[in-house]
């Protein structure tokens, strides 16, 4: 049966675009892991290239030369093995030269392209050379490289500053699914389940296509969670050292902040990150963290606070399926049925709450479409204070540039929800509070996300702006 690309609409216009654009075209599509790079890319091309390889995961340079060799052969090339990058990339150079017709697209595809980069072998040199000195002058060639070690894609290709500096024609970020398209991945593979249900699983693996390719058909989103995270054999539980080991090098250290931004769902600061790790508050840290931001791993953002010192970013964990993994996979529990049996624990029920919440920011501009203002330019956080009686938390700021802001209550229910004057109240006091200690001069408008809706009454009269999570699957 033939596979189809579920979503990517925008990624596959892209590629359409610079397929037809008539100049050389250098292409570089980064993401996580198993976030579907690869199955794009093969999948829209039907496996119609003039070259491609894949690099060897964890393979030394021997290993590398002899795959790109194999992958030579394949298409062709009738020359010996090489040594170097430098000679591999002019064989590659020749068998494109008997394979160029004029007007035709000719394209390459180098599949994990950080694992061709071995110590001191001299790949991104050799494949800067390729490109400079013959590919760049090509109008036919179209070179697409692809990784999951996002940091070194960004690093060593799109940011280089050697012979590749500026020489990336396009860079492609493949992002996890949207809940749009996750409910069309879904659909496309026979399931029948409703809109609540995708959001339950997607609280948990978010849109990653492959995390939501290991459910089943029969599976409920509990079951499924108890069978991929919680029996004998479950593979996102395996999953998650491998994810790490994949992407970095050394992951250990990268590990210890995810784990420790997992304790803190509002995030830290840099230097709160430091501190509570035992280390130093210097460069490497700060590239690790941007690693985990080029990963979608993290959100770093500002709060526009007056009384918040400037520079003091949040680093928040942002990634659903790591999250989820923390919290529970992580510890190590034996039954087998533990989410089946714990669904409506207060536990489970006030993690729903929170999960929810973070899929909200994940979905921030399906929130400004369905509020009427996608077009206005905007910055949103989590706002808390200690500075009043009992503390003031307010879910989702969205801040605008028109002088407005849009101050959140998210709530998970799996009905519609019911305001009453106790939580109104509650409402009020937040929106007091944060006139008072962020000094805003800005209007602002309450705002209720919810699942289902609310119930009519008195005070959910009182809530001008109100939405459903219908418009996050828009």
């Amino acid at each position: 049966m033939e596979q189809i690309i579920v979503g990517r609409k925008k990624e596959l216009a892209q590629i359409d675009q610079y397929y037809n654009s008539g100049k050389a075209e250098f292409i570089a599509v980064y993401g996580r892991r198993r976030v579907g790079k690869t199955y794009l890319i093969r999948q829209h091309f039907k496996n119609q290239f003039a070259f491609d390889m894949t690099g060897v995961m964890e393979g030394s340079k021997s290993e590398q030369m002899t795959a790109f060799h194999t992958a030579l052969k394949t298409y062709g090339y009738k020359g010996k093995k090489n040594q170097n990058w430098i000679d591999a990339f002019f064989a590659l150079r020749q068998l494109l030269e008997s394979k160029i017709e004029p007007g035709k697209r000719c394209v390459i595809f180098i599949d994990e392209l950080p694992c061709l980069d071995t110590q001191k072998a001299g790949f991104v040199n050799a494949l800067g050379h390729f490109w400079n000195n013959w590919a760049n002058w090509q109008s036919e060639i179209m070179l697409i490289v692809c990784g999951s070690a996002t940091s070194w894609m960004v690093r060593n290709v799109i940011d280089n500053h050697g012979g590749l500096h500026d020489r990336i024609t396009h860079e492609m970020h493949l992002h996890p699914f949207t809940l749009g398209e996750t409910e069309e991945f879904f659909a496309n593979s026979g399931f029948v389940w409703n809109r609540l249900s995708i959001i339950q699983a997607y609280m948990a693996i978010g849109g990653v296509p492959y995390y939501m390719s290991q459910f089943e058909k029969t599976d409920s989103p509990a079951t499924g969670l108890d069978r991929l995270f919680f029996s004998g054999n479950a593979e996102l539980k395996k999953e998650y050292r491998r994810l790490f080991s994949s992407l970095f090098k050394n992951p250990q250290p990268y590990l210890e902040i995810i784990s420790l931004l997992a304790k803190h769902p509002k995030g830290l600061t840099r230097e709160e990150i430091s501190t509570k790790l035992g280390t130093s508050n210097n460069g490497k840290l700060g590239e690790m963290l941007t690693d985990l931001v080029y990963c979608d791993f993290l959100r770093k953002y500002n709060v526009r606070d007056k009384k918040v010192k400037a520079n003091s970013a949040i680093y928040q964990l942002v990634d659903f399926y790591t999250i989820f993994y923390n919290t529970f996979a992580s510890k190590n529990i034996v039954e087998e049925h533990f989410w089946t049996r714990n669904v409506n624990t207060p536990e489970i029920t006030a993690w729903y709450g929170l999960a929810f919440e973070r899929i909200c920011k994940a979905h921030i501009p399906q929130i400004k479409a369905a509020l009427g203002i996608a077009s206005v330019s905007t910055e949103f956080y989590t706002w808390k204070t200690n500075q009043v009686e009992n503390g003031a938390q307010i879910d989702i700021v969205i801040d605008r540039a028109d002088n407005t802001i849009n101050l959140c209550e998210v709530k998970y229910c799996e009905d519609l929800y019911s305001l009453d004057k106790e939580e109104y109240l509650k409402i009020q006091n937040r929106i007091n509070a944060f006139k008072e200690i962020t000094g805003t001069r800005s209007s602002i408008i309450p705002t209720m996300i919810t699942t289902f809706g609310m119930k009519n009454g008195m005070y959910s009269d009182q809530i001008i702006a109100k939405i459903d999570m219908d418009a996050l699957f828009e």
